[in-house]
């Protein structure tokens, strides 16, 4: 560890995952010393988990490590935007995709410095979920 203290454990679970070692990333976040990060590097930590389980297939599993009760739309801190978006691109990769709208725009309207695509994520996928027509496709129906 670079230091004392679990402040790296999520850096180190990602460099892991990098490494493709998605198995260790959990491991990490397992650790005992979680219980003395910091709420916000908790969070990251989770968010690292979420996709190391992405990595291996486990989608469900990807949506419900992200889950807590800092997951409250109406809650705002620091790292609201990014849990909220980590959650609908996983809720969205699991195919939950009305619960993954919801939750980019919950993350679009936290995101006060503009650091993700929520807005535009969720526009996307009400896309997907309601296509145009095509040209041949008018008047067929």
């Amino acid at each position: 560890r670079m230091m004392t203290g679990p402040g790296h454990l999520a850096i180190m679970a990602d460099c892991e995952r990098a490494l493709g070692r998605p198995e260790r990333a959990i491991d990490l976040a397992k650790d005992p010393a979680v219980k003395d990060l910091s709420q916000e590097d908790e969070i990251e930590l989770r968010i690292v988990a979420a996709g190391a389980r992405r990595d291996m297939g486990q989608l469900e599993a990807a949506v419900v490590a992200l889950q807590g009760p800092d997951l409250d739309p109406g809650q705002r801190t620091p790292y609201s935007a990014r849990l909220f978006y980590a959650y609908a691109d996983n809720l969205a990769a699991a195919g939950r995709i009305e619960e993954a709208v919801k939750w980019f725009l919950n993350a679009a309207e936290a995101d006060d410095e503009g650091e993700t695509d929520a807005a535009e994520r969720a526009f996307e996928l009400t896309q997907d979920e309601n296509p145009s027509p095509k040209p041949e496709e008018i008047g067929q129906q």
